[in-house]
């Protein structure tokens, strides 16, 4: 598989090193507007193949897909671009800035028969996949509460770089510059890792949205710091049961942790992600009754860069499909909508 990746940034590094290393598979080109970022990109990975525009990329044409990496109001215009050329795409999540642009590129990489995916990178997680098995397997009877919570703090510590003066973070607190804050970077993981892990699908969404005051002015250069920091919803699922979903670039001690706990009727599992480490717990059988947890083990998962690779070569698309994500976008714009109605929304 010939494989273009589009966009240079942070991001795009560890599509680069992780699709090398998958065997058969070559990055045969870069994109990117930015042409010193994009020599040093190709420089580093050693790719042969420079492009300043994916116009130009594509009359070029000499791959089989594309690696979308860039910013997220960029996935829509290049993706659509990419499917009428006849590529495959694995785009970076979020799938587009809204539910109606996200379902506009799932009908158009449906029709066009190739494969498309999103990369759910916690979706790599060995834990959130053993964890799904069994509460789909019954372990943990019906699922009556879930309570999931994706914490950074990249806003209080430097520990990824200095967001006041690095454009690569401060894009992500400006509308302006295509970011839906919190709730669009990070709020899409974590309500996919709610869903995934239980096995559930959101029916209704009650949302609070807050962005904090950050600098002068609430701005930094050309940047408005206008985009939400953090986010709280109350959800119900489609089989009745109740939870709680919420996130923030605030948790100050919390570097990148997802943690989702489902509660059944007669069990209940955990499942963290912490910073690239996974674990499993479990309360199950006897041990309710002494409220005991128990480390539960688990086997390597494959990546969603080889799940891609493996959909190419079959010409099947798998999971996390661009209709997944475009389901995950709904309960984004509802949680925007509820946030301004102060309502709850339902999804249709």
């Amino acid at each position: 598989m010939r494989l273009l990746i589009l966009g240079t940034g942070g991001m795009a590094n560890q599509h680069a090193a992780r699709f090398k290393a998958i065997e058969g598979v070559s990055v045969v080109g870069g994109v990117d507007v930015v042409p010193e970022r994009l020599a040093a990109f190709c420089s580093e990975h050693g790719i042969a193949n420079h492009f300043t525009s994916l116009e130009e990329a594509l009359a070029w044409g000499e791959f089989d897909a594309v690696a979308n990496v860039t910013p997220d109001s960029i996935h829509h215009p290049t993706t659509l671009q990419a499917i009428a050329a006849g590529k495959h795409v694995f785009c970076e999540k979020p799938l587009a800035t809204d539910a109606v642009k996200a379902m506009e590129m799932t009908e158009a990489i449906e029709r066009s028969g190739k494969v498309g995916m999103v990369n759910f990178t916690y979706r790599n997680s060995p834990a959130l996949q053993k964890g799904r098995q069994m509460v789909l397997a019954g372990e943990i009877g019906a699922v009556r509460h879930v309570e999931a919570s994706h914490l950074q703090s990249w806003l209080v510590g430097r520990h990824w770089g200095d967001w006041k003066s690095e454009s690569k973070w401060l894009w992500r607190l400006s509308k302006k510059h295509g970011s839906n804050g919190a709730l669009g970077d990070i709020g899409i993981h974590i309500v996919d890792f709610a869903s995934y892990g239980s096995g559930l699908d959101v029916a209704h969404v009650f949302a609070r949205l807050k962005t904090f005051d950050k600098a002068p002015d609430h701005k930094i250069g050309e940047y408005d710091l206008d985009a939400n920091d953090s986010f709280t919803m109350n959800v119900d699922f489609t089989n009745g049961a109740i939870g709680t979903i919420q996130a923030t670039r605030t948790a100050a001690g919390q570097m990148d942790q997802l943690r989702l706990r489902v509660y059944g009727e007669t069990g209940s599992i955990e499942m963290i992600y912490d910073t690239g480490q996974s674990t499993l717990r479990a309360c199950l059988g006897e041990d309710v009754h002494t409220a005991t947890w128990r480390d539960v083990s688990f086997d390597p998962v494959e990546t969603n860069y080889q799940r891609f690779v493996q959909a190419v070569r079959a010409g099947k698309t798998q999971e996390p499909s661009f209709r997944r994500a475009a389901n995950i976008q709904k309960v984004l714009d509802k949680a925007l909508a509820s946030d301004l109605s102060h309502a709850d929304e339902a999804l249709t």
